[in-house]
């Protein structure tokens, strides 16, 4: 194992064998957690629930998949539902998906604007290095720079924003009647994705920093869900990488800097809110829902 973070290797899993992907070695299992690259989840993310295994994906295979669920569980988790449309297809097992890291940070950052009317997000992320990989981003390349362009991060963002945001009809997600448009940036920055959001509500500052500071998600309870998954910082110069991506064990998103139009700055941490804690927070909504 060739361990990369800045913790020490769990003892508790540091005897657990690696073994081939493949169904057969997975028997006397109920749910996978797959991390695949998209190119190789598909096949074996497909195989897993048509053998019967619940599957909770971070890959981007299924995300967009009419029968999948693409889950934000403060958010959406009535597209669980989705499940039984799935399993009436003929798949005994099911797959459910998290979304891309900054899709996943953007759109916490609005469940507390869903009381609003409104119809048009702008999005300038700024994201860290880890999102790339340990070998993702060239030291020399990201050293001393801004890199105004990461692949298909704008596409993910504007497409599944719609899905998660969306409502339940005929079982199917009909896409939310949104327009969202974002430009994504690489920063050299470790961990943390930050992001300046412009979104056309016309209620007054005050009232939109109520609805954060007062924010209730519609689930509770599930373990690693952290006290508050939305945060409101009052300082101007929050929230910052460095001092806020911990938040919540790294799954509580920050959000600040409210100002007239409406307009914001939100972060969380990627690699744990926007990747391995969403997957997990996403089994302990199927298991609290019995779908397991």
């Amino acid at each position: 194992m060739n361990w990369r973070l800045d913790v020490p290797f769990p003892k508790n899993v540091a005897d657990i064998r690696i073994r081939t992907t493949d169904v057969k070695s997975l028997k006397d299992v109920d749910l996978v957690f797959s991390a695949l690259p998209a190119e190789v989840a598909s096949s074996v993310e497909t195989a897993c629930a048509d053998a019967g295994l619940g599957v909770c994906s971070n890959a981007s295979s299924h995300r967009m998949d009419p029968l999948v669920p693409l889950v934000v569980p403060e958010l959406n988790p009535d597209h669980l539902k989705l499940i039984k449309a799935q399993r009436e297809s003929g798949r005994d097992g099911f797959i459910v998906t998290n979304p891309n890291c900054s899709t996943i940070v953007m759109c916490l950052s609005l469940a507390p604007l869903m009381q609003f009317k409104w119809k048009d997000i702008r999005v300038s992320t700024m994201q860290a290095i880890s999102g790339a990989g340990f070998q993702g981003v060239p030291a020399m390349g990201i050293y001393d720079n801004v890199i105004p362009y990461i692949g298909s991060e704008e596409q993910k963002m504007e497409t599944e924003t719609l899905k998660i945001l969306g409502r339940i009809k005929g079982g199917k997600v009909v896409p939310a009647p949104i327009s969202v448009s974002a430009s994504c940036h690489r920063v050299p920055v470790l961990d943390g994705h930050t992001m300046a959001v412009w979104i056309d509500i016309s209620e007054p500052v005050e009232k939109v920093i109520d609805a954060f500071t007062s924010y209730v998600p519609p689930i509770s309870g599930l373990p690693t869900q952290p006290e508050k998954s939305v945060l409101y910082l009052g300082d101007q110069d929050r929230p910052q990488p460095r001092l806020d991506r911990n938040r919540g064990n790294g799954m509580t998103v920050s959000v600040g800097r409210v100002r007239e139009g409406i307009r914001y700055v939100t972060m969380g941490h990627n690699t744990i809110r926007g990747a391995a804690g969403a997957s997990v927070l996403n089994a302990e909504l199927i298991h609290t829902k019995k779908y397991l």
